[in-house]
């Protein structure tokens, strides 16, 4: 919690709340939301502004003074884009600088290049995963189509059969796995820790993207039985390069930040002294600042430089890597917003209350909530900052394995059924050339699957560490 927020809360301790309270609160609650859903659904209203508008809405309906509520949104804002904002454009300078200088082409054509047959979907799910480590969502999918499609075309494969896997790797790393923006907001937010977090989310990622991917993909193939729409196939990025890196080096680099904080996780478990010199060291070089500046500038030796790209050509990339992301940080800092103004409206309180007084496990409990928003403003990312908001005091007494697992129980409950009020639905229905009811039957269900068996195993492994 930020300074100005514990300064608010010491100057407007509320009293201990009571039933009335309760329901004022569950009120304002409903009422926040509601306002959100309705702005981003009804009116089309940018996330950024609907979740700004909400954050204030609640405060009133809460009974705040506005000026209280301005303040506790306005630090949570400041907060989160200080805490995430960095990592966001890292990320994303690094999954241009992939897929710019063919490195994503690269990785795509060595692991293509020894599978076929009944592999190809393994193959391609292998390929999401690890592509989708550095891209957004939506980079990955613009990406990786072109590659489905030709896949599907040349080798006569069922579009599905291909499609899905590739959609599952993406979509896991999407939710489960930092430094991807959903995952970075809820560990920011609970205060979890980054490298236990990765390192479960792995663990979760594996049989998840195996059970959505290739298992599922035999039936979704099944059901809807498509050719590959041959209008919808790009040109691919590396077509227009003379020479791009290799295949060791690629994997190098977009492994590298995931190696650094895992890393630092394992010291830290393993040498349990603040003081220690060879702890401190891995601090530094496994925090997710440094392990992501780490591969940006590996980037620029073994990605841009075999490429060809010069300091301009280097200079341009940052600079359109950048721009993008303008709206991610405005709805990931409202979000934290929006996540402050619930905890110092009270709120976050009165969740943990209701969570003791009815005995409703706090994992679970993230994960319905994240549901519930996923199905109302069809975001994920919505999902999970304002999920991670409502639950953060739950974490505030768990261990580190426990809030790293309330991380990934909302961030699989963020990915459930995404539907007609989805982006990404629109995005898989017009590249694959589906009605929508196929697109119901694969994307949709696909989406559900990879949810439902997170969470799952998120519960599983509770119970066991």
């Amino acid at each position: 919690m930020t300074r100005l927020s514990v300064e608010l809360l010491a100057a407007d301790a509320p009293e201990p709340i009571t039933s009335a309270g309760h329901a004022q609160l569950g009120i304002a609650v409903l009422a926040g939301i509601a306002v959100i859903v309705l702005l981003i659904t009804k009116y089309k209203l940018h996330a950024f502004l609907a979740l700004t508008i909400g954050s204030l809405a609640l405060g009133a309906f809460a009974g705040a003074p506005l000026d209280k509520a301005i303040l506790s949104f306005g630090s949570g804002l400041g907060s989160t884009v200080a805490n995430v904002g960095v990592l966001i454009a890292l990320g994303a300078i690094l999954g241009k600088m992939l897929a710019d200088s063919g490195g994503a082409d690269q990785i795509v054509d060595t692991i293509l290049a020894r599978a076929s047959g009944r592999a190809m979907p393994w193959a391609m799910v292998l390929i999401a995963s690890v592509i989708g480590l550095p891209l957004f969502f939506e980079v990955g999918v613009v990406l990786l189509i072109p590659v489905v499609l030709m896949v599907a075309k040349r080798g006569n494969y069922s579009l599905m059969r291909i499609g899905i896997p590739a959609l599952a790797g993406l979509s896991v790393m999407h939710g489960l796995v930092p430094p991807h923006p959903g995952p970075l907001v809820a560990i920011d937010a609970l205060d979890a820790n980054l490298g236990v977090t990765l390192a479960l989310g792995v663990l979760v990622a594996i049989p998840t993207v195996v059970i959505a991917g290739p298992v599922f993909s035999r039936y979704a193939a099944r059901w809807v039985d498509v050719p590959a729409p041959d209008r919808m196939i790009p040109q691919r990025p590396s077509e227009e390069l003379e020479k791009r890196p290799g295949f060791g080096p690629t994997l190098f680099t977009i492994l590298l930040p995931v190696v650094l904080m895992l890393a630092k996780a394992l010291v830290d478990i393993v040498i349990d002294d603040t003081g220690n010199s060879v702890q401190r060291v891995f601090d530094v070089i496994g925090s997710p600042l440094v392990a992501l500046l780490a591969a940006v500038l590996v980037g620029f030796f073994t990605l841009g430089m075999p490429a060809g790209f010069s300091k301009e050509r280097m200079q341009q990339l940052v600079d359109k890597s950048l721009w993008p992301i303008a709206g991610i940080l405005l709805i990931v800092g409202a979000g934290g917003g929006f996540k402050q103004t619930l905890i110092d409206s009270g709120v976050g309180q009165m969740v943990l209350e209701i969570s003791e007084d009815w005995s409703i496990p706090a994992l679970l409990l993230g994960w319905l909530i994240a549901v519930a928003i996923r199905l109302a403003t069809g975001s994920a990312t919505v999902a999970t900052v304002s999920a991670a908001g409502l639950v953060a005091p739950l974490a505030a007494d768990m261990s580190t394995t426990h809030a790293a697992l309330l991380v990934l129980a909302i961030g699989a409950g963020s990915l459930f059924f995404s539907h007609v009020n989805d982006a990404g639905f629109w995005l898989v229905k017009e590249y694959f050339g589906l009605s929508v009811g196929q697109t119901v039957k694969t994307w949709s269900v696909m989406e559900t699957i990879i949810s439902v068996v997170a969470g799952g195993l998120v519960m599983l492994l509770s119970l066991i560490l």
